[in-house]
């Protein structure tokens, strides 16, 4: 039986999701294949390389650096958030934490990295073989959220958030041979994407147009994905783990102690996924 993982991402609220892959680690639970959109994509390169904790540090102590998130970065650069700081100077093999890249291959699990095309607005979905040591440009297209920062380019082509064109990559999985798949949100399952401040940010990206039309669309699309994850879950072939509350962690809020509380609702949460995946079909 082939299981996936999904981590949708959500910015700071990435640090729940980051407490149910420390659980998974906990558990030695193991996944055939993983999909992360914008932050998630980022998490779970962490988790398939056993490194439990370090996305904990990225959201509660990295982030609070203005190296990583701040005005003078936006005004400098036109990014507010860094993601050659993140992915690169903190990551790459004389980083501060560098990611385990042979741990990483040793997991076996194969990972899709979602992100957006600015051009086109369809979504492209990344494979390992777009990653080498020190060579993690996919996961800061992934996480490029409109007008907070500029695209991220790979090969020439400018990518966005993978929010835009597939917040919730549910029918991926599937087509991709899942049977069985764990899909971490990062707010509760139960409140439907409200698409006013996607409008807002929206309007504000003249320059990318179909791009713009998919941020309209997010949340029609992640609504969708979530009744039919909800379906699918009656159905023993999808277990939706979400927090009951975000604590007012929002994409960019970097409080403290509502990140550490969130990360342990997170590992709380994830401790139910042996059992769903050792359910028979």
């Amino acid at each position: 039986m082939k299981t996936a993982v999904i981590d949708v991402g959500g910015g700071m609220r990435g640090m729940y999701a980051a407490g149910v892959l420390d659980a998974c680690l906990e558990k030695n639970i193991h996944f055939d294949l993983a999909i992360g959109v914008s932050a998630g994509s980022a998490n779970l390169a962490g988790f398939l390389a056993g490194q439990a904790g370090r996305t904990y540090l990225f959201y509660r102590e990295y982030s609070r650096r203005p190296e990583y998130m701040s005005a003078h970065n936006y005004f400098k650069t036109g990014s507010y958030i860094d993601m050659d700081y993140i992915y690169g100077t903190l990551s790459n093999s004389d980083g501060e934490y560098p990611l385990d890249l042979r741990a990483f291959d040793a997991s076996g699990t194969d990972l899709i990295v979602v992100s957006t095309n600015a051009i086109t607005g369809k979504p492209a979905y990344f494979s390992r073989k777009w990653m080498s040591q020190n060579q993690y440009d996919i996961f800061k297209a992934s996480c490029s959220i409109p007008v907070v920062n500029k695209p991220y380019y790979i090969g020439g082509v400018p990518f966005f958030d993978g929010a835009l064109s597939d917040p919730v990559p549910l029918e991926k999985a599937f087509e991709l041979g899942a049977e069985k798949v764990v899909l971490i949100l990062t707010k509760p399952c139960e409140n439907p994407r409200s698409a006013t401040k996607d409008k807002a940010v929206a309007a504000l990206m003249p320059h990318y147009p179909v791009a713009a039309q998919g941020l309209r669309d997010r949340a029609a699309r992640y609504n969708a994905a979530i009744e039919r994850a909800e379906e699918l879950a009656k159905e023993g072939k999808v277990l939706i783990i979400s927090p009951d509350d975000t604590l007012g962690v929002d994409t960019l809020n970097r409080n403290q102690e509502s990140l550490h509380r969130l990360y342990l609702k997170g590992f709380v949460d994830g401790l139910a996924i042996p059992e769903f995946l050792s359910q028979p079909e």
